[in-house]
């Protein structure tokens, strides 16, 4: 196998997002991007996931700003999003006509690349998203979420990559969001994807149990097409893993990587004084083994902690812990990755908090148990569901078949802010806070601060 093995670098997405809780500033951003853009990565993961949401609700940014400030500084390399499936950058199901909008104007905006999942590998709330992509001329990656269960097994994940490639994928992606895959699992399947698809492979790793660079050489050696990468300064721990590691690991093998060392060397001290700034939120470089255990993603134990102490209860942890892996079980083993992992992971902390398994049940798992999230990987517990919906039926139609169209009530509430279309979309997907920061941008620009209901409440401060 003589060809590079190529890599995507998610600093500018992924990195900070599992490291600095997404908090990292565009102006951060830019100054490194002529070196970044030099580099020969196969991709740049810039945009999605959480960072949609966190620009408006947290930075006081506009993320397709931000998107079209990145496409300008980046003119040599691909660039690409994460996209929830239905759920767009969100934590819901989005109605099919934001769906066609948000993808359109994504790809016109820049992206060359979108990487579509679904959190319970359903596929038909892939479908859409991905033919609209593709149909504007995007490269599709349709995305198989890995995580580790009684019916989660390499031949299950063969199987539903086959799926997507039938659905025009034109790349598939595993995704491991935990960390949970082993190096001679990560071999075997990606042998198989390779033997059995005529599509490229990429896997996606977190490094939270400390596998994942293990878990890429022994990919790379299956013949792995591209793995994903964060620069030093902002990998390992629940980040993904180092790119200078791997570029070292692999010189003058087959798979040589091609990338100079010594210009990785110099964008990481770059990103090792922008961390600095971001000491608040940073995370930090811990390890968390206890993933192999419970198979929770290192953001869901955080969650944990500031949910519990918030309570006074940080010593149940232990309890929540146990209680996750026995709420994944009787859902029917949804993978743990939004917004599944905030279901499962909100109705362990209930369970254990209440004393009575399911006497309060959350309005996302009341949902979830209903199938307005899609159809459960596994066979849901019985029990479980009728305590919770009773003799209700679960819908078995695709949950955005149930939603009326959202575009025009999005351009209403936006008409009196709009400065661009996309404004409508920031509305429709986040209504109270892109509202809040279309008002706050206006008055900014005018010197007058209006609140939603159009009263004038003075002058903006300059």
């Amino acid at each position: 196998m003589n060809r590079p093995l190529a890599l995507t670098d998610t600093t500018l997405r992924d990195g900070h997002q599992s490291l600095l809780a997404t908090r990292m500033r565009t102006a951060d951003m830019l100054p490194i991007a002529e070196k970044l853009d030099a580099a020969g990565f196969h991709s740049l993961e810039v945009w999605g996931g959480a960072t949609f949401d966190t620009c408006l609700r947290f930075l006081g940014e506009d993320p397709w700003e931000r998107l079209r400030a990145i496409r300008k500084a980046f003119p040599r390399t691909k660039l690409q999003m994460l996209l929830r499936g239905q759920n767009l950058v969100g934590y819901r199901h989005y109605p099919d006509d934001v769906v066609r909008e948000f993808v359109r104007r994504s790809v016109d905006n820049g992206l060359d690349i979108i990487r579509v999942f679904d959190a319970l590998n359903d596929t038909r709330n892939m479908a859409l998203a991905m033919e609209v992509a593709s149909t504007a001329g995007a490269h599709v990656q349709a995305t198989v979420c890995y995580t580790i269960s009684p019916i989660h097994d390499v031949d299950h994940f063969v199987g539903l990559a086959g799926e997507l490639a039938a659905m025009g994928a034109h790349s598939i992606c595993v995704k491991d969001m935990a960390g949970l895959i082993t190096p001679y699992v990560a071999h075997e399947l990606v042998a198989r994807l390779k033997a059995e698809l005529d599509l490229p492979v990429q896997l996606h790793c977190h490094y939270t149990s400390g596998m994942a660079s293990m878990a890429y050489l022994k990919a790379a050696e299956a013949g792995v097409d591209v793995v994903d990468t964060a620069i030093s300064s902002l990998a390992l721990s629940t980040s993904q893993p180092p790119a200078e590691s791997l570029v070292a690991s692999l010189q003058g093998t087959p798979r040589d990587t091609g990338l100079d060392l010594e210009l990785l060397s110099a964008i990481a001290d770059y990103f090792r004084g922008v961390r600095g700034t971001y000491a608040a939120s940073d995370v930090g470089q811990q390890l968390d083994t206890n993933v192999l255990i419970y198979q929770i993603p290192g953001g869901m134990i955080s969650n944990f902690h500031s949910q519990l102490s918030q309570q006074n209860a940080l010593d149940r942890l232990p309890q929540v812990l146990a209680e996750v892996p026995r709420v994944r079980a009787d859902l029917g083993y949804p993978p743990l990755v939004t917004p599944s992992s905030q279901i499962v992971g909100a109705q362990a902390v209930l369970n254990v908090l209440t004393g009575e398994r399911y006497q309060m049940v959350s309005s996302e798992t009341r949902a979830y148990l209903k199938g307005l999230y899609g159809r459960p990987p596994g066979q849901v517990d019985p029990d479980v569901r009728r305590r919770v919906i009773g003799d209700e039926e679960p819908i078995t139609v695709r949950p955005a078949d149930q939603l009326a169209p959202g575009l025009e009530e999005a351009r209403r509430q936006a008409a009196p802010y709009l400065e661009q279309e996309e404004d409508v979309l920031s509305v429709a997907l986040f209504p109270q806070v892109a509202l809040k920061f279309l008002q706050e941008r206006q008055a900014a620009r005018t010197g007058v601060d209006c609140d939603l209901a159009g009263k004038e409440r003075g002058v903006y401060p300059a």
